[in-house]
């Protein structure tokens, strides 16, 4: 076995399930879980007839590289959401289907680490998804944590990387907007790292999966490959972007996204994930096609999301230190008292499961960003989400 499995850390939901036998609810509410990021919202009903529809072409083996037509309608969907120049993309060259990012983001890494050279690093913002991490280890790679804290409004300082740091970095992770925090990367932030990557040569690689949950629909979030061809680097070199349906379109068990950019890195990664053995099954790419080309139901899913952020802010915004954020489906509050307690504790007196924030962090310049922390996803329905938000103002006032 390979030794670099163990340098893993459980995984949050595995500490999350430890906590749940001392907590058991002697509330006798009934279950409401905020503490995954799975959306709730039901699957639009022309993607699953499109998924039904199309169940005669698992007779066929899917290419790697995915359906033509799946691609150009990812290329499509690109230069409109993010004003690209039509020429800036080409299906055939700068477009790559996956099974969720997920796996995408995991693979890319062993793909791009290449550890002859000394001590490979990967960066990420911390607190993180920790696909990110769970990549640079088993790549064989060191971890690199940038502190996300309220102090630098929950954004990676890119200033305050040494460069024996950089010049040991093959790969930065950005997750904008951020999970937990909401968070987005302006333009001048992705300038600038864009600038750090030609002087040192990694790869960056931007989880983008939240992109299209935010709350002004005259302001979505930036992107990176949207930056890049508005600052002139019309080659894309070194980025890469990773999107995903999941949360868009409530079909996170599709397992459909993509990656998108570098046209030379697009080519070493289909090469790697030929022998990956990863194809898209093709009902899936038929149903995924639909999806792309669709918005309305995207613009509705943004609604719902945003009644439900407008009410528990309105509950709990009174008692609990908490900001809404840009964009995703998460709130990010500061507790009044130590995370991992809080949620013990929720759970026991009012069956409402959070996850403590402190589990989606390290220690990293002697703190852990997430300490003190609950990631609340609101993705439940609204009025469970409601009634959520009640319960955790009873706990709170009761502690108080």
């Amino acid at each position: 076995m390979t030794p670099n499995l163990s340098r893993l850390f459980p995984y949050p939901f595995e500490r999350l399930a430890q906590l749940k036998p001392t907590s058991n609810s002697v509330s006798g509410k009934t279950p409401i879980d905020l503490s995954i990021g799975e959306p709730k919202h039901p699957t639009p009903q022309f993607i699953k007839e499109e998924l039904i529809n199309k169940l005669d072409t698992m007779g066929s083996y899917p290419t790697t590289r995915g359906h033509d037509l799946l691609r150009s309608t990812i290329c499509d969907w690109l230069i409109r959401r993010f004003h690209l120049p039509v020429e800036t993309l080409k299906a055939a060259e700068n477009i790559l289907p996956v099974n969720g990012t997920r796996e995408a983001l995991f693979a890319i890494a062993q793909c791009v680490i290449d550890e002859s050279k000394s001590k490979p690093c990967v960066l990420f913002p911390n607190p993180f998804y920790q696909i990110y991490e769970g990549a640079a280890l088993l790549a064989g790679a060191d971890p690199y944590y940038l502190n996300c804290t309220q102090e630098n409004n929950y954004l990676p300082d890119f200033d305050s990387v040494p460069p024996d740091i950089w010049a040991r970095c093959q790969i930065i992770y950005l997750c904008s907007p951020g999970n937990p925090t909401g968070a987005v990367l302006s333009e001048k932030d992705l300038i600038k790292l864009m600038g750090f990557s030609d002087q040192y040569d990694f790869v960056i690689a931007s989880d983008e999966c939240y992109s299209e949950i935010y709350f002004d629909e005259e302001h979505p979030p930036t992107g990176l490959l949207e930056v890049a061809v508005k600052s002139g680097r019309t080659d894309l070199r070194n980025c890469l972007v990773f999107h995903s349906l999941s949360k868009r379109s409530n079909v996170p068990g599709l397992r459909s996204g993509f990656v998108a950019g570098d046209k030379d890195l697009i080519n070493q990664f289909l090469l790697y994930r030929t022998y990956h053995g990863c194809s898209m099954p093709l009902p899936t790419q038929y149903a995924s096609i639909v999806a792309w080309q669709d918005e309305k139901h995207v613009k509705e899913n943004r609604q719902q999301y945003r009644e439900k952020f407008d009410a528990v802010v309105e509950i709990l915004s009174p008692i609990l230190s908490l900001e809404k954020p840009e964009a995703s489906f998460y709130l990010w509050p500061e507790l009044p008292l130590d995370d991992v307690t809080f949620a013990c504790e929720l759970m026991k007196t009012q069956n409402v499961t959070l996850l403590p924030g402190s589990f989606l962090a390290r220690i990293a310049d002697g703190i852990n960003p997430g300490k003190n922390r609950a990631r609340i996803a609101l993705v439940a329905s609204l009025e469970e989400t409601i009634e959520a938000a009640y319960r955790i103002k009873k706990f709170i006032n009761n502690l108080n």
